[in-house]
């Protein structure tokens, strides 16, 4: 009988202890909550063109910076290309530069057409002169004219041609450039696709990189708690892997459609069922703070305000790792 007693009094004290504890920490009616995961943008470095893979450099778990190299691609070929593009700059510049001798030439010509057939027209004039020398020196001018405008129409064509080898060696560049596979940002390398040696299409993702400032959680609220959220308000992070520290957060998201609609929507009680999607962002001062613990996939429960004048209680202050 006492034995009983006694467990019935360790019982009791245990669900005291618990109504205490939920007491303490119960949820104030102006901020709600719900389950989600941290999640961050996914970013895929991606093969321009196909070929093989020469090299990849990155691995697993690395973080790297803007600009860095992650792969590179074999340009063997390519650099065929660009060799040929380039002999063709030179020859057409080459055929430029003969083509502005040849106009000089045609400029001098035309010069002389025009002081003989000023003599011819001289020595008519005095009596010195025959009509058919006229006619000759006449004759001379119009053949230096036809020939100066084939000399400028080369040189437009070799300029032209000397432009399309350019606009070759600008494009092969190009190609020899995207050969080497960069970073876009900074970020850690959360998946290593292909391997050094294999032969890939274009477009083919070759590493995921995961942008460390762009770190978020995506809850789901009944319209009710949506509704009054504000873009840019205050939240709250607990994750379930560290259940004693609070991470700030901003509410940067809010959908305007509903992710769950029942069939139809007559009563209050449907109307609740409702869910909205709600994007929670962390700021990236934070992040990189805190760079090495953030992981993505981490499930835990977001709070968020639907008075923005409430205050948070005293276990929802911000707390985290010295």
């Amino acid at each position: 009988m006492s034995f009983a007693a006694d467990q019935n009094a360790g019982i009791g004290d245990r669900l005291r202890s618990i109504w205490n504890q939920s007491g303490k920490n119960a949820l104030p009616a102006d901020i709600a909550s719900s389950n989600g995961r941290i999640e961050a943008e996914h970013v895929l470095v991606a093969a321009k063109f196909a070929g093989r893979v020469a090299q990849v450099l990155a691995e697993e778990g690395q973080t790297v910076e803007a600009g860095s190299v992650i792969a590179r691609m074999d340009a063997s070929d390519l650099q065929a290309q660009l060799a040929g593009a380039q002999a063709q700059v030179r020859r057409a510049e080459k055929t430029i530069a003969e083509a502005e001798a040849a106009l000089t030439q045609r400029d001098s010509e035309l010069v002389l057409a025009h002081q003989e057939l000023d003599r011819a027209l001289t020595l008519a004039t005095r009596g010195y002169g025959t009509t058919q020398q006229l006619d000759l020196r006449r004759s001379q001018l119009n053949v230096a004219e036809a020939a100066k405008r084939a000399a400028s129409a080369g040189l437009d064509e070799a300029d032209a041609a000397a432009d399309a080898a350019r606009a070759e060696v600008a494009r092969v560049s190009s190609l020899v450039d995207d050969a080497v596979l960069t970073a876009p940002r900074r970020g850690r390398v959360e998946y290593k696709l292909v391997q050094s040696g294999e032969v890939v299409a274009a477009g083919a993702p070759i590493v995921t990189l995961l942008d460390l400032s762009n770190v978020y959680m995506t809850i789901f609220l009944p319209s009710r708690a949506a509704g009054r959220l504000a873009l840019g308000d205050d939240a709250r992070i607990i994750l379930d892997a560290a259940p004693d520290y609070v991470v700030p957060a901003t509410v940067s998201f809010v959908a305007t459609d509903a992710q769950f609609t029942p069939k139809t929507v007559e009563t209050s009680d449907e109307r609740e069922k409702l869910m909205f999607r709600v994007k929670l962002q962390i700021a990236p001062n934070l992040l990189r703070q805190y760079e090495a613990r953030v992981k993505t996939g981490v499930r835990g429960v977001a709070y968020v305000r639907t008075l923005q004048t409430a205050s948070w209680p005293a276990w929802l202050q911000v707390k985290l790792p010295q």
